[in-house]
């Protein structure tokens, strides 16, 4: 019999499923209610506190003054009850009186009340029916009879028979139960298809493990069960909803706990029709699930929007997220209808404006606290239930209610956790909710300490974005909830950390895959340039071989174009949601979620990385660089003092004075970390327009496009992708004006050391070879017109004043030319013989087995010194035809690739150059990688830490470190290479 009934409870459940599958009101319904408030039903309807509508009243009735229930008319008496419903008839004019119970009708001692039943003089009792139960037309006292016709039982005062109540009557025609019926709850059932209620139900705390009997559940579970379900009593099917909450929502094959009893009351009484047309909302019960089957969820949640558009800005603005929530009492009495907007939801205690703001529209909203176990137990004695709506105004007074599906994260279906999974295909969607449960877990009575209590510690409201919308169109909104259960052990000291918030997120696939697409487009192209650079670098050391060391000249050319693809890709990715998120008005993008920014911080790490690789090898490249300085300046007489030697006496040259090298090279050393923009001051305006003028509000996770925040407002939370948008956009702009201003205004107006270097060169007699390859390198022509640099006062300004007044020869290197700074390739020959000059100082600092013991070291670097100022100087003199060089320009495409296209064998090459790129050689010819490292670097520190001020900091200790590096360095390498003692260098 047991298991022929559960085949055909089976067949009914699976039947009402497939209708509801292939219903077309299931497909396409909008679940939305209409809202009414209990006012609003009027003197002939009652409000319906399962379907939260008005319901007319029958025939001879009216509102009772509660309004949640129907009452007989003044003059009318009530004929039957069954406890849903009422019949009334009407009272005779010889007893027109209608007595306190509203039951039977009776001659009055006077006239009736306007309310249609009889009064007596104050102090005086009104007696109106026998101690039968009988009615009187006199006061009288008599027994209280318990059989028909009384139907009476003494008040709990003991002054007055009233009738019994109606489960008892209904089921037993007596005030007594009988012994083939139930009696649970103070009320009487008479047997049915209900499972038996267990001995002490219990609730289970999944999280620790307990089962807890609970006090509550074995007073009013399946009282509660029975009436909702034989009796359709709205309020006991309220309660047994609330229950099966307390248990959250879980469902097992067990079917006499709250969530089972439900269940079997929602199939049984599938005849009587849906409350407002939804399926899911049967009536007489509370709205408890979306449907009992899973792979619903995306069906409910991304199926139809939300009929109202959000606009951030304009006339059409609409921000405001109205949700209001029915709420229930523990015993299922309907309450109120709440704005929850006034913090009903939050658990943590704020001001009204900082509440409020969580339904502000766009704002992402977080709310955490730790709250004491000891106040929740104070002040949460019994728990309050919410079913939240979000309310529609389609026209003035006709305001809708759109059900907001809640998923709650501690569901168990068959003791599977099966809403915490990540595909929504398995989710169990459901309503109605609780914050805090200190009912449940007590044991012994419903006055004692609870065992254990659960708490929401958190729940979040998620909006999510229609795809492709230009309207601000948004899904339902989805509540999830997260609850914690607390064993009870020291309520004072015990602690529970709970929060609230609200998300905005839009599918970022496409995003994603945009991105990707740049990278893979962008890092392609980059492989082709570091392919042409290391070509070029081939050439540059005259190596035709592909060996180890090529290859890892790629990866490092490789570094720094990759270095700027995701440099490009991530500023653009910045100014993107910047831009079209603060500035929209119709919504049609919302910003990453904190878990979606991890792939873009990991791009912006690996920017900074690859720059960092790159800027080190551009500062070994520039510390290993070759330079000399060739003097040209001639002895002009002979020594005052004979030097005499065997058999004759000499008359040597006067010697060339050396300062004049030492100031060049002094001057050189000055300009090795000499900057187009100020380092130091481009720190401190982005700290200031960021924190000071309040730049750094725009990236914060809201619509607002304020620069300053009162300090009553909420502050919603940083994103990372918002924050290192704004940063490198205030950091690009304040470097390019700087740039601007110094090339434009600084260097023309005020003082420019790279041109006036190469004058002081050709003031002080004095060329300058760099090489930075081993046949590469810039050449800086500083030979004087005049023939003497180191002369008097008067003769100098005497030449300066020819020069001025073309009466001499032009600067330039070819006559008639005034280009003196050029490119250089020079052949293998002429490297060698370089080499050679300088092999016996590269001896000295080698292995001590190679080291003359006896050379003076002073004299070798003199010597040295003189021998390669002579061989440059006849290079530049066309003195040596085997290694000779012609002049000539650069074409277009070779400087737009940086390539050679001639390869220097038999003479040098040197390539007039008006741009002066020997300054590549230097931090003033590298401003593009400085700057994009040290802004790489400061948004970084700001995404570890959120902290701009910390970045500042550190940015600015980042760079004179460094600086202080290259000073020290080059200094070193500058007196190795030109051979010019470092103690001159000051």
């Amino acid at each position: 019999m047991a298991t022929g009934a559960l085949k055909l409870r089976a067949f009914i459940y699976g039947y009402i499923c497939i209708f509801l599958l292939k219903s077309d009101t299931f497909s396409c319904e909008q679940f939305s209610v209409s809202f009414t408030q209990p006012s609003d039903c009027g003197v002939e309807n009652y409000f319906d506190i399962s379907s939260l509508s008005c319901v007319k009243c029958g025939p001879n009735q009216m509102s009772s003054k509660s309004g949640f229930s129907c009452e007989c008319q003044t003059g009318f008496k009530v004929l039957a009850s069954t406890g849903a419903s009422i019949t009334c008839q009407k009272c005779s004019d010889s007893a027109p009186g209608v007595t306190q119970d509203g039951y039977g009708c009776v001659r009055c001692p006077g006239s009736p009340a306007e309310d249609g039943k009889c009064q007596c003089p104050t102090g005086s009792i009104l007696v109106e029916r026998n101690l039968n139960g009988t009615l009187l037309t006199v006061a009288a006292c008599e027994a209280c009879s318990g059989t028909e016709p009384a139907f009476s039982v003494p008040d709990p005062k003991g002054n007055r028979c009233v009738r019994c109540q109606d489960s008892f009557i209904n089921t037993s025609q007596s005030c007594t139960c009988g012994s083939s019926n139930t009696l649970a709850g103070g009320m009487c059932f008479p047997p049915s298809n209900l499972p038996p209620p267990s001995n002490v139900p219990s609730v289970y705390f999944a999280q620790l493990g307990l089962a807890v009997p609970s006090a509550w559940l074995s007073s009013f579970l399946y009282s509660s069960a029975a009436a909702c379900l034989l009796f359709s009593n709205r309020t006991a099917c309220q309660a047994l909803g609330n229950m099966c909450v307390l248990n959250m929502h879980s469902l097992s094959t067990l079917s006499n706990d709250a969530c089972g009893l439900y269940s079997t009351i929602y199939r049984t009484t599938a005849a009587q029709g849906n409350n407002q047309g939804i399926p899911y909302w049967r009536v007489s019960l509370p709205w408890l699930y979306y449907g009992e089957q899973a792979g619903l969820a995306s069906r409910v949640l991304q199926t139809d929007p939300l009929p109202v558009g959000f606009s951030f800005k304009g006339v059409d603005r609409n921000t405001n997220v109205e949700l209001l929530a029915a709420v229930y009492s523990v015993r299922g009495e309907f309450m109120r209808w709440e704005n929850v907007s006034r913090g009903t939801l939050q658990l943590c205690p704020d001001t009204t404006t900082r509440l409020q703001a969580a339904f502000m529209f766009g704002t992402a909203y977080k709310q955490k606290c730790v709250l004491s176990v000891s106040d929740l137990l104070a002040s949460q004695s019994e728990p309050l239930f919410y079913d939240v709506f979000l309310v529609q105004q389609k026209a003035p007074g006709d305001r809708r209610l759109i059900a907001v599906p809640t998923l709650n994260l501690n569901l168990q279906f068959n003791g599977q956790s099966v809403n915490q999974a990540s595909n929504m295909n398995g989710w169990y969607l459901t309503r109605r909710l609780v914050l805090v449960d200190t009912l449940s877990g007590r044991e012994k009575s419903l006055s004692s300490t609870p065992r254990a209590i659960r708490v929401a510690s958190d729940l979040k409201i998620r909006f999510q974005l229609v795809p492709s919308t230009q309207k601000g169109e948004v899904y339902p909104p989805l509540t999830t909830v997260s609850y914690s259960d607390i064993l009870i052990s020291d309520p004072v000291k015990q602690t529970v950390t709970v929060s609230f918030s609200v998300e905005y997120e839009m599918d970022q696939n496409e995003a994603r895959v945009k991105t990707d697409i740049a990278l893979g487009v962008l890092g392609g192209v980059a492989v082709v340039y570091s392919l042409l650079k290391t070509a070029s670098w081939k050439r540059r050391i005259a190596s035709p071989l592909i060996d180890l060391q090529t290859i890892l000249k790629f990866l490092l050319f490789y570094a720094g174009d990759l270095a700027n693809v995701f440099f490009v890709v991530t500023v653009g990715t910045g100014l993107y949601w910047l831009i079209f998120y603060k500035a929209q008005q119709f919504v049609s993008v919302f910003l990453p979620l904190p878990a979606q920014e991890e792939r873009f911080v990991i791009y912006v790490g690996c920017a900074f990385a690859l720059k960092m690789v790159q800027f080190l090898h551009k500062l070994l490249v520039q510390l290993s660089v070759d330079i000399f300085f060739i003097d040209w300046e001639r002895p002009r007489g002979k020594a005052s003092k004979p030097v005499n030697g065997p058999g004759e006496v000499k008359t040597p040259a006067s010697p060339v004075s050396i300062w004049r090298t030492y100031f060049v090279a002094n001057e050189w050393n000055e300009i090795q970390t000499i900057r187009k923009i100020s380092p130091t001051f481009q720190v401190v305006s982005v700290l200031f327009f960021l924190e000071v003028a309040g730049f750094s509000s725009l990236a914060l996770r809201d619509p607002s496009s304020e620069l300053q925040r009162s300090a009553e407002a909420y502050t919603p939370a940083y994103s990372r992708v918002l924050r290192y948008g704004v940063a490198t956009a205030i950091w690009l702009c304040l470097g390019f004006i700087q740039m601007t201003f110094f090339s434009v205004v600084y260097e023309r107006f005020v003082e420019d050391k790279i041109r006036q270097f190469v004058d002081l060169c050709s003031l002080s007699n004095i060329s300058v070879l760099l090489l930075s390859q081993r046949c590469f390198g810039y050449y800086i022509h500083g030979r004087s017109v005049h023939g003497h640099a180191d002369t008097n006062m008067e003769e100098m300004n005497s030449n300066m004043k020819r020069e001025m007044e073309n009466l001499c020869g032009q600067r330039g290197l070819l006559p008639n030319s005034d280009v003196q700074t050029f490119q250089v390739s020079v052949t293998s020959r002429l490297r060698a013989q370089y080499d050679r000059i300088l092999e016996p100082l590269s001896r000295r600092n080698g292995p001590s087995r190679l080291v003359d013991a006896s050379a003076n070291p002073y004299e070798q670097s003199t010597k040295a010194y003189h021998t390669m100022n002579r061989f440059l100087g006849s290079i530049i003199d066309h003195a040596h035809r085997e290694m000779d060089y012609i002049v000539k320009d650069k074409l277009l495409f070779e400087r737009i690739i940086g390539m050679e296209f001639i390869e220097p064998l038999e003479k040098s090459i040197f390539y007039n150059d008006d741009s002066y790129s020997f300054v590549d050689v230097l931090y003033y010819g590298n401003e593009a990688t400085l700057l994009i490292f040290d802004m790489l670097f400061f948004c970084v520190v700001d995404l570890g830490s959120q902290n701009f001020v910390l970045a500042s900091v550190l940015t600015y200790l980042q760079q004179l470190i460094f600086r202080l590096v290259r000073n020290g360095l080059g200094r070193r390498n500058l007196a190795t290479k030109t051979l010019v003692d470092k103690r001159f260098l000051i």
